[in-house]
């Protein structure tokens, strides 16, 4: 990274990248927690997989398993090693 403004591009799209996840997440786990919840759990017991409810086991145990995974992935693949010192323009004087 040579430049500052080439810096401040790369944490510019590393946020956006950080912010979507994010909400990805939270889409992904309010979709599950209350599209998959039963109504009228009064009158018949949920289907349990490992013990779980399926909404329960989407939005709690498989999608931070998940987004955890995609946030490595995220890290390791879109992020880019930069210092943060600001280096001194060599002038030609």
């Amino acid at each position: 990274m040579k430049t500052l403004s080439s810096r401040y591009r790369q944490a510019h799209k590393e946020a956006k990248w950080a912010i979507a996840l994010a909400l990805a997440y939270f889409a992904w786990w309010y979709g599950f927690a209350y599209g998959l919840a039963p109504e009228g759990i009064e009158q018949t017991p949920p289907t349990l997989y490992f013990g779980l409810p399926l909404w329960f086991l989407m939005a709690c145990v498989i999608g931070p398993l998940l987004f955890t995974l995609l946030c490595a992935l995220m890290v390791k693949y879109l992020y880019k090693d930069m210092p943060l010192d600001i280096e001194e323009e060599a002038s030609d004087e």
